[in-house]
């Protein structure tokens, strides 16, 4: 009996060609939305996991209230408050940082890229720390300390961003001052640390005019010490030293908990749009299915008249809806998949790497249930009223 259903509704929505696609189309485009906005910012979010996963658990990071990461700016910190953490017997080291969008020249062209800095001597144990190598050359180390060397980003000397290569050995200009190459980072994945060129603090300092700022700071904290015991002494000894409140110390969780919940808020935008398309496909459904009743409405006084119950006539529409929703939902997977995808490789060809779309068998499940769902419950009404008409009346319609 059901694949009689089956057959007598798929004959249907032949019939109908026309109207059953652009039925399907409203379908497509709502799950192609929700798959590939649900699959892009769960890429996001196995980003920037990777990367706070790659710094680890050990470290602490005080910046001033309100600093949002390298370029952004801020103030509040200086070295007298890189020297209180030093005292503390609890850090392996402390890392102080400083950061600017300035004027790189190489070969008479001109780009605008993040500097970088910190103390010579921390750069090679602080990458070895993450298991950041350069891929030609060497890190900047403690014989580097108020030299003009630097280390570039990978994409600063192999991708686009300058029209030649830059190579260990070649000289740039930072912010006008000549600057040698000595080692080119491996590929991050995020472009921040990709088209960054990196020099010593003190050499920094100099150029820039900034003899007591700190951006930012890291400290490592010694093995087997608990992280948010640390975090809570260091707190209190800031406040002491600085006599107020004006910075934050945030361990890798405090970070994650803060991005995760702003992940969370732009899902729920991003699906509650794409929920709005489904609506929209929902509606063209139901109205399919009511004009699919009228125009069937004699055809259904027939088979009433020979013996077809109620709930044969609401399982034919029913059925015939719910096969609506299934090619829609197959298309939108489809489609959603593909549009992720494509997000991927753009956002990899403009430097951001690390976001990678892993395609999740639940969640393309999901979407094709929920498309089926979805027609099943538009088409309920237009069925039931179906289901409901008089053989007498069904055959004198006009």
């Amino acid at each position: 009996m059901i694949k009689d259903y089956f057959n007598f509704s798929v004959k249907n929505i032949r019939n109908r060609k026309l109207r059953s696609w652009l039925t399907v189309i409203g379908i497509v485009i709502g799950v192609a939305a929700i798959i590939s906005l649900i699959t892009i910012s769960q890429g996001m979010q196995n980003a920037i996991e990777e990367q706070f996963d790659m710094l680890g658990t050990n470290r602490l990071f005080i910046a001033p209230k309100g600093f949002t990461g390298p370029g952004s700016a801020s103030t509040g910190l200086t070295d007298e408050d890189v020297k209180t953490l030093e005292s503390m017997s609890e850090f392996e080291y402390v890392t102080p940082g400083l950061y600017s969008t300035t004027q790189i020249e190489f070969h008479d062209e001109v780009k605008f890229l993040t500097v970088q800095s910190a103390p010579a001597k921390d750069y090679e144990i602080f990458n070895k720390d993450i298991g950041i190598e350069v891929v030609d050359g060497r890190m900047l180390k403690s014989g580097d300390k108020g030299s003009r060397n630097t280390v570039i980003g990978y994409r600063v000397a192999y991708a686009d961003v300058f029209d030649d290569f830059i190579g260990v050995r070649n000289k740039i200009k930072v912010n006008g001052e000549e600057f040698r190459v000595i080692g080119i980072m491996e590929e991050i994945g995020n472009s921040q640390d990709d088209n960054s060129i990196n020099i010593d603090l003190d050499i920094y300092r100099e150029i820039f005019n900034e003899p007591d700022k700190v951006d930012a700071i890291t400290a490592t904290v010694k093995n087997g010490l608990d992280i948010e015991e640390v975090k809570k002494k260091a707190e209190k000894n800031l406040e002491r030293a600085r006599g107020d409140e004006n910075f934050q110390v945030l361990t890798s969780s405090n970070i994650m908990e803060q991005i995760n919940s702003v992940l969370g808020i732009i899902q729920v935008v991003l699906v509650g749009i794409a929920a709005i398309s489904l609506l929209v496909g929902s509606v063209g459904i139901m109205n399919s299915m009511y004009t699919s009743v009228l125009e069937r409405t004699r055809e259904i006084g027939i088979m009433k008249s020979i013996g077809a119950r109620n709930s044969d006539i609401l399982y034919l529409f029913l059925i015939e809806s719910a096969i609506i929703g299934f090619i829609g939902g197959v298309f939108g997977v489809l489609l959603g998949s593909g549009i992720a995808y494509l997000t991927g490789f753009i956002a990899k060809e403009a430097g951001f790497a690390l976001l990678k779309i892993v395609f999740d068998w639940k969640i393309m499940l999901f979407g094709l249930l929920f498309a089926v769902l979805l027609g099943m419950f538009s088409g309920f009404l237009p069925s039931r009223q179906a289901s409901k008409l008089s053989p007498v009346d069904a055959l004198r319609y006009e």
